[in-house]
């Protein structure tokens, strides 16, 4: 049963309350000041508290505060005397659960107020738990998320998830934005349904009005039966609209309905036909760019953006880069039937000077390449296929360069030396003497014996 706190300098009026609370099966503890109020609390934990107004060492509002910052969970009730309701409420104004009148009207009331303030916190105490595993629910697979660009995108994405709104992902090719749009469709209560994809880039004008609206049978040269959209097919499901600035004027304006009206018809046909569908779309486009040249419908552009979410590129989430990295190696190891090779601290460094421009998608690519070629673990001179001035920034290649030069001339040519000073493998080293064309006459001579 809950511990209830009640703090009254009247003792009569303490004993009524502790009587009736007590026959009720509550545990009960009482104080006459501020300073018992405190001290009781800091002792043990309490389901609620009553507290008077007017205390010989202060306010309730002293307790209230008290309660509010310590103890947040447990509601707390005001004892006010006639004539003195507007402290009261006021006191609910700062998060009081309620407040009684002294003297009671009946215990009946005291019991009563007291249980509807438990159930109301035992009832937001089940939603928080709710709400809680709601959000563990929320599997978003392969999406990495430690960054906080990244996990912003995602608390947006967990949050449009049940709703039904149109969704505009935007973000360099590569970032990984069917595979957020498949995780709001998973977790949204269309998840039972189709989840349909289209690229938007992939097709010409006149296909692209057929593969989303569907056509009737003779509706042009070879059109020999009649042909159901991909709109008609993501029917109670979600279709994602990938590359969706590179849709035609003509193919806006019929999408533009669709969204509006949730109908159309298909190619060649005059039946209106009508859809619940839900839209996800995509682009690594500047949309808003693109309207102001005149090459996207505004109308649209507002219709869709009604709730964006950018998705960082690789490169600005770096933080990420490693665990995702040996995600995607885990993954495609496993698809070969091997343990995954170990990323060694030199490979992790090449991975993270890299500016990724395929993002994700490369990253992916790199990996299970990695996964194929290498057995135990990946140097950095595994990596080759990270080429291009691209590779680190080119303050960075100086300042490294320069580290080598120094590292061998400390050490009268001696790579093994050198490579112990700069606390990488003797690999990387002539990986970085090749790349940077010091291996022949370039101030890096071969090993020479120790001393």
């Amino acid at each position: 049963m809950e511990r209830i706190l009640i703090v009254d300098d009247d003792p009569g009026f303490r004993d009524l309350l502790e009587t009736i609370l007590s026959k009720e099966g509550y545990q009960v503890d009482s104080g006459a000041s501020v300073a018992d109020g405190v001290r009781l609390g800091s002792q043990r934990q309490y389901g609620l508290a009553l507290t008077d107004l007017k205390l010989p060492d202060g306010t309730g509002l002293d307790v209230l505060r008290w309660f509010t910052e310590q103890m947040p969970d447990a509601p707390v009730i005001m004892l006010t005397a006639f004539g003195t309701v507007e402290s009261a409420v006021a006191a609910m104004k700062m998060g009081a659960a309620d407040y009684l009148g002294k003297p009671l009207n009946s215990p009946d009331e005291l019991r009563l107020t007291v249980r509807r303030a438990l159930d109301q916190r035992r009832a937001n105490r089940e939603y928080a738990v709710l709400r809680e595993e709601q959000i563990r629910r929320f599997d978003c697979q392969g999406m990495i998320a430690g960054d906080p660009k990244m996990v912003a995108a995602l608390e947006l994405a967990r949050k449009v998830a049940p709703t039904s709104a149109t969704v505009l992902l935007t973000g360099e090719s590569g970032t990984g934005k069917e595979v957020l749009a498949r995780c709001i469709h998973l977790n949204s209560a269309r998840s039972q349904r189709v989840f349909v994809a289209v690229n938007c880039a992939a097709l010409s004008p006149t296909l692209i009005e057929s593969e989303l609206f569907g056509h009737e049978k003779g509706a042009f040269t070879g059109a020999v039966s009649q042909h159901l959209g991909r709109f008609e097919r993501a029917h109670g499901g979600t279709l994602f609209l990938d590359e969706i600035g590179e849709l035609d004027g003509g193919l806006q304006a019929k999408l533009l309905r669709v969204l509006q009206e949730k109908a159309f018809e298909r190619v060649g046909g005059a039946r209106q036909i009508t859809v619940d569908v839900r839209v996800i779309a995509a682009t690594n486009r500047d949309l808003k760019k693109r309207v102001a040249e005149g090459q996207f419908r505004d109308d649209l552009y507002y219709r869709l953006n009604r709730f964006p979410i950018e998705i960082p590129p690789l490169r600005e989430r770096l933080s990420d880069l490693e665990p995702l990295a040996a995600y995607v190696l885990a993954r495609a190891a496993k698809e070969l039937g091997k343990a995954p090779p170990r990323l060694t601290r030199e490979a992790v460094r090449a991975l993270l000077s890299y500016r990724w421009p395929g993002n994700v998608r490369e990253l992916e690519n790199a990996m299970e390449r990695m996964a194929i070629l290498c057995e135990e673990s990946i140097d950095a001179g595994d990596l080759s296929m990270l080429q291009g001035e691209a590779r680190r920034p080119l303050l960075w290649r100086d300042i490294e360069r320069q580290a080598i030069e120094d590292a061998l001339r400390m050490n009268h040519g001696n790579r093994t030396l050198a490579a112990q000073q700069l606390g990488i493998s003797l690999r990387t080293l002539q990986y970085r003497l090749k790349e940077y064309q010091l291996d022949d006459g370039g101030g890096a001579a071969e090993d020479v014996p120790e001393a």
